[in-house]
C-alpha cells in the first residue's frame, strides 16, 4: 500500500524518439543528427531540465557522445539546410519544464565526428536528460 501510494512522488520521465535525421557536413567526416522525440512525465513532481546529451552506438566500437548543437544554431540549421525538411517540434533547452502528468514533443540536435554511413549503421541512439535535482531520463531508439 505504502509504494502505491507514493508512486506519484518519484519523479521520472518516459519517452520514445520519432524521428531522426542525418545531415552530412562537407567531406562527409562528421555529421548533425537531429532528433524529434515525445517525452511523458508520468509523476506529479515537475521536471525541470538540467542537461541533455545525444550518444550513440555505432555498429562497431564504444559509445561516442555527440556535441550539443545550440537553439539559435538549429534554428539557422533548418532555414538553410532544406533537405532536412520542415523542423516539427521546438528544440529542448535547458530549464525547460515538463508539468506532472504532461507530454511534450521535442527536438534535439548533436554534432558526431564520423561519416553519415557510420550512424546510419548505428546500434542504438540514446537522449539523455537529467533534471536539476539529479533525475536521469534516457530515451532509446527502437531499430
Amino acid at each position: 500500500l505504502f509504494l502505491t501510494a507514493t508512486a506519484g512522488a518519484h519523479l521520472r520521465l518516459e519517452g520514445k524518439i520519432l524521428k531522426v535525421r542525418v545531415l552530412a557536413l562537407p567531406q562527409n567526416k562528421a555529421c548533425i543528427v537531429v532528433v524529434d522525440f515525445r517525452a511523458t512525465n508520468p509523476s506529479d513532481v515537475l521536471f525541470v531540465g538540467s542537461s541533455v546529451t545525444l550518444r550513440l552506438d555505432p555498429a562497431t566500437g564504444e559509445t561516442v557522445e555527440g556535441t550539443l548543437v545550440s537553439k539559435p544554431d538549429v534554428d539557422n540549421i533548418f532555414r538553410y539546410e532544406k533537405l532536412l525538411g520542415p523542423q516539427f517540434n521546438p528544440v529542448y533547452s535547458l530549464q525547460d519544464r515538463i508539468a506532472p502528468h504532461q507530454r511534450v514533443d521535442r527536438m534535439t540536435a548533436a554534432r558526431f565526428e564520423m561519416p553519415e554511413a557510420a550512424i546510419n549503421s548505428r546500434k542504438a541512439l540514446r537522449i539523455r536528460i537529467e533534471d536539476v535535482d539529479g533525475t536521469v531520463a534516457e530515451i532509446g531508439e527502437s531499430k
